[in-house]
């Protein structure tokens, strides 16, 4: 289990590195503006269909369904050739009508924004179908517990778009944002080149293409797999949607906000997702096809023991990245991104709504965790139901505290959208069944250790400060 997580942590924190540099990049040479804008616009917009549709729901429901398979090549076939074509509608409405596209995200964005920023949404919706192909294929690879390749794709992604800066430098910031653009898209083609080449090796792509070749005649085999599939699948597009929904109408509401509240949002929320990614992401990566396997078998016993070792180790990392963020929030956004057209007043705006998304790490982080055990026992709709309370939260407290705090009010309100998640997930889970994990001296260690770290952090910080 630890090798699969630690692999999957690795590929990311290198990705996330490459990733930061890129933002800094970023940032020096959009700053917080208009463009910088525009461009994280036209890149949410791609990303948030690619994870509605994607990443969390297909893995979450392909992943059950292909292991009960009797008829894989078949079924995995079929189930690509539906939403590839989907995916595929979608992205060519939004190349004919971008304006509409650009309108429906960034509703505050005035007549000339949106025409200026509508031709660099129809070059970026063009990675959607790419990363499709990409997370098909890596949720055949999790399946073979090979986890290494899609952990360190999303490194190309990134250096794509290094390179796009690099020779975008002394450009004005229209020309930035094209390069930035058609960077995204070359860097989803090597994603998915880098998941063709892993497939080959590992004798998958073969049986896939044999599946492509009998779909015909095997259609009656997999046609009650299909249907069980895409009842699954409908509530997971909802329960992953929402995060997304959310991080979509932060948008939204900012774009209504002093110019840069879209940024602060974007930067902040950047080096919220790393702890999250690194540790949570990655375990829940690692973990769900063992637990989908023991729950398969029905070995509860061994999918609980698994749960509990996941969760002492994302305890401690989390509530130490919590901390950490917490406290340190302005010393990092300085360190990271204060440089060229980000500005102090850049840095101190993007470090209080960091400091708001930093409290719901913890939470939110183990919701993840535990979600897996409603996904593995096919329990979409439950999912579901508990993210639509989490949505309706936010939303709420979005519409309440945007106007006393900002952006940082949209990020608080993600918090507190995340506790009630978490709530509900452990009803789910049972209320007992989680209390029996924490009935371990670890929890002691977890109290003082978290004491003493934040202890030790704000005595670093006042010498820093000094």
């Amino acid at each position: 289990m630890f090798k699969a997580i630690f692999t999957n942590s690795f590929g990311i924190l290198f990705s996330r590195i490459l990733g930061f540099f890129r933002d800094l990049m970023t940032a020096s040479a959009l700053g917080a503006g208009v463009f910088s804008d525009i461009f994280f616009v036209a890149f949410k917009l791609p990303n948030l269909f690619r994870r509605i549709f994607a990443e969390g729901a297909f893995t979450q429901a392909f992943i059950p369904a292909y292991a009960h398979s009797n008829n894989k090549s078949a079924f995995s076939a079929h189930i690509f050739l539906i939403f590839f074509s989907i995916i595929l509608v979608i992205t060519l409405l939004v190349n004919i009508l971008p304006s509409l596209a650009t309108q429906a995200i960034a509703v505050g964005f005035d007549e000339k924004t949106v025409a200026t920023a509508s031709p660099f949404v129809a070059i970026n919706f063009w990675y959607l179908p790419l990363i499709f192909g990409v997370t098909f294929l890596s949720a055949m690879l999790q399946y073979k517990r090979h986890f290494a390749t899609t952990a360190f794709s999303t490194a190309l992604l990134n250096i794509s778009l290094i390179l796009a800066l690099y020779f975008s430098a002394e450009k004005s910031h229209a020309e930035i944002v094209y390069y930035l653009s058609f960077g995204v898209v070359i860097g989803g083609l090597l994603q998915l080149l880098s998941h063709i080449i892993a497939i080959r090796q590992l004798g998958l792509l073969k049986p896939l293409c044999s599946g492509f070749k009998h779909l015909g005649t095997k259609a009656d085999k997999i046609k009650e797999e299909s249907q069980k599939f895409k009842k699954q699948f409908f509530p997971a597009i909802w329960g992953n949607s929402t995060p997304q929904v959310s991080a979509f109408l932060d948008t939204f509401l900012a774009s209504f906000l002093a110019t840069g509240s879209i940024s602060y949002l974007y930067y902040a929320n950047r080096i919220f997702q790393l702890p999250l990614a690194l540790f949570a992401i990655a375990t829940s990566i690692a973990l769900f096809p063992s637990i989908a396997r023991y729950i398969k078998n029905n070995d509860e016993t061994k999918a609980r023991l698994y749960m509990e070792k996941a969760f002492w180790f994302l305890a401690y990392l989390l509530s130490a990245s919590t901390i950490g963020g917490y406290i340190l929030a302005h010393e990092i956004i300085w360190l990271l991104f204060e440089r060229g057209s980000f500005n102090a007043i850049d840095t101190i705006n993007s470090a209080f709504v960091l400091q708001m998304y930093m409290i719901g790490l913890l939470p939110l982080g183990l919701q993840k965790l535990f979600l897996l055990w409603l996904y593995a026992n096919e329990q979409q709709m439950r999912a579901a139901k508990i993210a639509t309370f989490s949505l309706l939260f936010y939303i709420v407290f979005a519409l309440t505290l945007i106007t006393p705090m900002g952006a940082a009010g949209l990020a608080l309100a993600g918090t507190i959208g995340g506790f009630v998640g978490f709530v509900l997930t452990i009803k789910a889970f049972g209320v007992k069944n989680f209390f029996s994990i924490l009935a371990s001296k670890k929890v002691l260690y977890l109290i003082a250790g978290s004491i003493l770290f934040t202890i030790f952090l704000i005595v670093l910080k006042s010498f820093i400060d000094i």
